[in-house]
Formats: C-alpha cells, sequence, structure tokens
C-alpha cells in the first residue's frame, strides 16, 4: 500500500531517516572542504612565527641582549686633556693668548681608565648570561604562543565539529517529520509527532546560532595570536594531531628529564642564577680600586720639552656601602636559585595535573567511541523499529536519535580536551611531544 507524501512510503521514509542519521554517525566530524590557513595546526603555527608581534619583540630583545656582552667588558673610551699654563705670558702680553705655540707652556694629558683586575671580564660574563637569559625567555615566549595556538585550535576544530554534528542532527529532524507527517496522513500517528520534530528543529538551529557565535569567538582569538584582522575568515579545520602513545604519556620519569633538560623555564632561571653570580663576584671585586694611566708631554714654544706620567686610583673608603651591596648582590642569588626550584616544582605540578587529565580524556574517548555510540545505535534501530509498529512514541525516537549524536559531541570533547592537554604538556616540555 502506497502513501501520498511525495510517494514516499512510510517504511521508506523511515529507513532513509536511518541511513541519514548512520552516514552522520560513520563520517568525521569536520569535513574535508577547503585548505589553507586554519585547516591544519601546523600553518597557524608557522605564520605565527612569522607574524607574532610580541614573539618578533622578544626576539629583538634577545638580539639586543647579545649585543651588551662585548661592551659592557671593552675598556672605557680614552680621555684627552690639554691645558693652557700661563696665558698672559707673566703679564708680559696684554691680552691673553689661546695659541699653544705663545703661551707660556701647554700640557697635554692622555688618560685611560682600568678597572681592577677581572672586573672587565666579570661584566662581560654577567651581560652574557643576561643575553642567554634574554634568548630563553623569547623561547618561553614562544612556547607560550605555540600552546596558546594548539588550544585554540583545537576549540576551534570542537565549535567545527559540532556545527556539523548539530546540522546531522537537524537533517535527521527533518525527515524525522516527514516520515511523522506520513503517519499522521494515514491516521497511524497523532499530529503532535510532526509539532515535537518542529520544535526540535527550533531548538538545533538555536545551538546552532550559538555554536556560530562561539566559532566567531575563537577566530577572533585565533586571529589575535597570528596578528591578524579579527575578522579575517579561517579555513575549515582538517584534523587534529595524534596523541602520543600511551606508554610515553605514563613514563613520568623520562617526562621529567626531558623537562629539566628542554624547559625553556628553567634554562631561563638557570642563566639567571649565572648573571647573579657574576655580580655578586663583581661586587665583591669592588673592594679594589680602579686605577687611570695617563701620559703628559709638555709644550713650551713649539717644542715639547717636558714628559710626564701619572697614575690615579680612585680610595674606596665608603666599605659600609659596599658591604650592603656585597649582601645584596648574596640577596638576588639566593632569590635566583629559589626562583629555580619555585619553577621545578610548579612545572612538574603541571605536567603530573596534564597527565592525569589526558588519560582521562583518552579514557573517555574510548568510552563514547567505542561503548556509548554503538549502544546508541543500537538503541536507535530498535526505537525505529518500534515506532513502525506503533510500540514507541515518537518522543522516545527523537530521543534515541540524540543519543548517538551526544555520543559524537561527547568523543569530540574529549579528542579537544586531549589536545589542550597535549598542547601544555608540550609547552612544559619546550618541545613537541
Amino acid at each position: 500500500m502506497k502513501f501520498s507524501l511525495k510517494y514516499l512510503s512510510d517504511h521508506r521514509a523511515i529507513k532513509f531517516a536511518a541511513v541519514v542519521l548512520l552516514t552522520a554517525w560513520l563520517l568525521p566530524a569536520v569535513a574535508d572542504e577547503q585548505y589553507g590557513l586554519g585547516a591544519n595546526l601546523t600553518g597557524l603555527l608557522d605564520y605565527a612565527r612569522e607574524h607574532n608581534p610580541e614573539y618578533a619583540a622578544m626576539r629583538y630583545e634577545a638580539d639586543a641582549a647579545v649585543q651588551r656582552a662585548q661592551p659592557a667588558g671593552a675598556l672605557p673610551d680614552p680621555v684627552f686633556r690639554t691645558e693652557l699654563m700661563d696665558i698672559t705670558n707673566q703679564g708680559m702680553d696684554k691680552s691673553a693668548s689661546l695659541l699653544p705655540s705663545r703661551v707660556g707652556s701647554t700640557r697635554y694629558t692622555l688618560m685611560q681608565s682600568v678597572p681592577w683586575f677581572g672586573k672587565r671580564d666579570l661584566k662581560r660574563e654577567a651581560a652574557e648570561a643576561g643575553a642567554d637569559q634574554a634568548q630563553r625567555l623569547s623561547a618561553v615566549t614562544w612556547a607560550e604562543l605555540s600552546a596558546q595556538i594548539k588550544s585554540v585550535y583545537a576549540q576551534y576544530y570542537y565549535v567545527a565539529g559540532s556545527q556539523k554534528i548539530t546540522r546531522d542532527l537537524l537533517d535527521l529532524v527533518v525527515q524525522m517529520e516527514k516520515v511523522a507527517q506520513v503517519r499522521y496522513a494515514n491516521g497511524l500517528a497523532a499530529q503532535q509527532d510532526a509539532i515535537r520534530a518542529q520544535v526540535e528543529q527550533t531548538a538545533m538551529k538555536t545551538e546552532l546560532v550559538v555554536l556560530d557565535n562561539t566559532r566567531r569567538q575563537v577566530e577572533a582569538r585565533l586571529n589575535a595570536l597570528l596578528s591578524r584582522p579579527m575578522t579575517e575568515p579561517f579555513a575549515v579545520p582538517q584534523h587534529l594531531r595524534s596523541i602520543p602513545a600511551s606508554a610515553s604519556l605514563k613514563n613520568y620519569t623520562a617526562l621529567e628529564n626531558r623537562i629539566r633538560e628542554h624547559n625553556p623555564d628553567l634554562f631561563a632561571d638557570e642563566a639567571g642564577i649565572r648573571a647573579s653570580e657574576k655580580n655578586r663576584d663583581l661586587m665583591y671585586k669592588n673592594r679594589y680600586p680602579d686605577f687611570a694611566l695617563g701620559i703628559s708631554p709638555t709644550q713650551m714654544g713649539n717644542e715639547v720639552r717636558e714628559w710626564g706620567v701619572m697614575v690615579e686610583l680612585n680610595i674606596p673608603l665608603q666599605q659600609e656601602t659596599r658591604r650592603s651591596q656585597e649582601r645584596e648582590s648574596e640577596a638576588m642569588l639566593a632569590a635566583a636559585k629559589a626562583r629555580k626550584e619555585a619553577t621545578a616544582n610548579r612545572i612538574l605540578s603541571a605536567l603530573t595535573e596534564n597527565l592525569s587529565s589526558i588519560d582521562a580524556a583518552q579514557r573517555t574517548e574510548l568510552l563514547s567511541s567505542g561503548g556509548l555510540l554503538p549502544q546508541a545505535k543500537v538503541t536507535f534501530e530498535s526505537a525505529l523499529i518500534g515506532y513502525q509498529t506503533g510500540k514507541v512514541d515518537f518522543a522516545t525516537l527523537l530521543d534515541a536519535a540524540r543519543q548517538i549524536l551526544n555520543a559524537r559531541l561527547e568523543a569530540l570533547k574529549a579528542q579537544t580536551d586531549a589536545q589542550m592537554h597535549l598542547a601544555e604538556i608540550e609547552r612544559l616540555l619546550g618541545e613537541e611531544l
């Protein structure tokens, strides 16, 4: 017996709805529609490395710090001095003369300041440690920036996938409304079924509006990280990175060793300790005087008739001031060491938390994909048969359909969480996992 709604029988309409749903269930959350910036994470990271202004500023500051090392250990510029003695020739000239050959004598002095032995080396080494610290801070900036991009990209993938899943559900509900209309036209179901399908469609469209707003916000965050116009669009994200094998994530000792060997925060703190040590040693060197060496030829008339040499020393009498400076340098060194220890504790604590979270996310995804989805599929097939025979109402069929796509959302959310925690672990490691 055939029915009139576009020549589609009740049985064929229900089967068509099932095919729509199961096709949506089997397809990936994000279809391959576009390629370009935003399609994958690698392109975003490459773009940020070239265009992010904060990272560029840190690189320039690191370059500037490198240039400070050579001047820090260099001798100061020499000083040249000229003294015109007896410019009136003992009162014999009515007016003073400023010509060296016409005054009583002219003394030329060339002086070079020389720090105490070892001070120049300490200043240069302290500047080199500061340059190393600036370079490490540049690496810290990149680690934080790349982690943010990885995290936001995972959110972008989740929103795009949620939009597709919600649209799949909306298309399914549209088909199910047609089924309800057929059954109502043939007196097999109440009009309430079609109305319930329309209400469900409205709810789906509302969810799509919320997701569209969320997507725009995520795109704005990505654009800010990449230093692009805030409304610049991105390509559809194609895939997420693969999560490393569980064995590598569960080897805490190996990960801790990698952190101590590669973490840029720890390297920056270590460079700060070296700089503090050099500054402390320099403060102790200030107990000894700096001096200046000079040579002084004296001109009389048109000839140089006298030569003199000089040595100038500063007298370090303010010893209490120097002791205070020494104690300050010792305190700064102790603070630098404590800061490194605190950084290590913070990083290792964050590592433990993120390893636990990524394990939970992987187990949740496994339960959703391997358990909840197949169970929801069986429930939906059973509800289809029950609705076809009149044993199950339309609301139950809708709930069964939602269970499948909600399971897909749950799996997608778990994948996103795992990617965000992976990004944080890589930030702590200072390298790709």
